[in-house]
């Protein structure tokens, strides 16, 4: 194809097709002890936009509008050293520790019963990581009554010495946290994180039967142990667990930026894998209940360009991992956030890591400004528009060779049936150098036109949101998309992120 000539593609939009229906927890985020993603980003005293809680009222503002369903806390690397209990209770008598995993100070200020009372002013659910690195069974167990016990023993009893008087009633917790990893304090071997998974949620069960479990998967498909590492985790926790988590961060190398745009190819192969996996075991098993997914960690985040030994080292709240993310970085999550909904009838949770000013679709600065970043868009758009049914489209699309993933669809796309009436179009043009023009078989929706079309695209392919210009990328809504006799007709924008609404 000559450069800068129009690509095509087209699919086909039927609702007797769908793959399942969207949990609402698959908008979920990340809140850790890392960097300043709490401390002068969730929760800063004395800032002019603080409540009297301390959290920045500007922060939860944009909160709302990026449409957050779930918050998994507290980590993350920072979760397999660190004791709860050091942040309950008054805030003056609360150590402060040192967290080897970000070589930062936590002065614990903010800790549970805080995050408890974020997700309550915020509108989100909690999802809590458990320390199984260097702690166990009982540890958690005890967390799991101050958490939701009503009262009438020690640990709930001292929930409501420390002022809540109600249970938080936490249903979904994680077994730990990237225990495959050699960086992981606590660090295991599937055997060993297995039969301590299991004692663990075997013991949780006993208190509060109600609760969901998400067991560790592989830290990332590119790990030595992978699919290795669920199957014998599996063979020991699942009849005890509900999920089993992935991870996967993508960053664009060595200007391979054809290879990046297709990330979505790897996160693909990384859900079906682990799907065929859990139901390997179900098998062997002979186990009349199916797994779910849970991706708690996910995003675009530049770990080649992490230099540990440039950072600053036991401080509170250092600038650690503050990526600014560009144009191409934004249509990269677009990409992903289509991924996560095609795969919805086994992807039930995910979490985009993190919040504020860490990777984050959110950025604030200490006494002052909170702006959104580009990647704040197509998560705001997905979780806004992509409630409902995700319909089964298969796009027939121009492709073109990237190094990493062969040939690959120019076009991303999915669909999601959001009631009777309307439907969502959710595509990202993979091309860097040409436009793409859409057509779709429109008739069985019953469609008649096209209420939006809202684009995020630049003729900067590395155009950022700063301080200085915290609105420099924004979506926008473009003319010329239309339905014509049961066919829809739309040109996507070189290197573009497209929210096309029928009715």
């Amino acid at each position: 194809m000559t450069h800068g000539e129009t690509a095509r593609a087209s699919l086909t939009i039927d609702p007797a097709f769908e793959i399942g229906e969207v949990h609402p927890r698959l908008f979920g985020s990340f809140v850790e002890h890392l960097g300043r993603c709490v401390h002068t980003g969730l929760h800063e005293p004395g800032h002019p936009a603080a409540r009297e809680d301390g959290l920045r009222q500007d922060v939860l503002d944009l909160i709302g509008e990026l449409g957050v369903t779930l918050v998994r806390y507290p980590g993350g690397n920072f979760v397999s050293g660190y004791r709860w209990e050091d942040g309950v209770g008054p805030v003056a008598e609360r150590p402060r520790r040192l967290d080897p995993a970000w070589r930062s100070v936590e002065t614990n200020e903010f800790g549970l019963n805080e995050f408890m009372r974020f997700t309550e002013v915020a509108g989100v659910e909690p999802m809590m990581a458990l320390n199984l690195g260097t702690r166990g069974p009982m540890e958690a167990r005890e967390l799991l009554e101050y958490c939701n016990h009503p009262g009438g023993t020690a640990w709930s009893d001292l929930r409501r010495a420390h002022g809540h008087e109600r249970p938080h009633g936490i249903g979904l917790w994680c077994l730990g946290n990237e225990l495959d990893g050699p960086w992981q304090m606590g660090h295991k071997t599937a055997d060993e994180y297995g039969r301590v998974a299991a004692e663990t949620a075997r013991m949780m069960r006993m208190v509060d039967p109600g609760v969901r479990l998400v067991a560790c998967g592989s830290s990332n498909s590119a790990m030595p142990t992978f699919a290795a590492w669920e199957r014998t985790v599996l063979e020991h926790t699942y009849e005890h667990v509900d999920h089993i988590s992935c991870h996967a961060y993508y960053e664009e190398s060595d200007g391979d930026v054809d290879s990046f745009l297709a990330s979505a190819q790897d996160m693909e192969h990384f859900i079906d894998s682990v799907v065929a996996t859990c139901d390997h075991v179900r098998a062997r098993l002979r186990s009349p209940k199916r797994l779910e997914v849970s991706f708690d960690e996910w995003n675009v985040w530049y770990r080649g360009l992490r230099d540990p030994a440039t950072e600053p080292e036991w401080e509170v709240a250092p600038r650690l991992l503050e990526d600014n993310y560009t144009l191409t970085d934004a249509v990269v999550v677009g990409s992903l956030l289509v991924t996560l909904l095609r795969h919805c009838d086994r992807v039930t949770a995910a979490c985009l890591a993190q919040l504020v000013n860490a990777i984050a679709p959110i950025m604030t600065e200490p006494g002052g400004p909170a702006w959104r970043q580009t990647t704040f868009f197509p998560f705001a758009d997905a979780a806004r528009h992509g409630r409902g049914r995700v319909l089964r489209v298969e796009p027939r699309s121009t492709r073109h060779d990237t190094a990493r993933y062969g040939e690959v669809d120019l076009l991303h796309a999915t669909a999601v049936q959001q009631d009777e009436d309307t439907v969502a179009v959710f595509a990202v043009n993979r091309a860097t150098d040409r436009p793409l023009q859409l057509t779709a078989d429109v008739r069985a929706t019953g469609s008649t036109r096209v209420i939006e079309h809202r684009v995020l695209a630049d003729p900067d392919r590395h155009a950022r949101n700063t301080p200085a210009e915290p609105e420099r990328v924004r979506p926008r809504g473009v003319e010329g998309a239309a339905i014509d006799g049961g066919t829809l007709s739309a040109v996507l924008p070189p290197l573009s992120w497209n929210v096309l609404l029928l009715r």
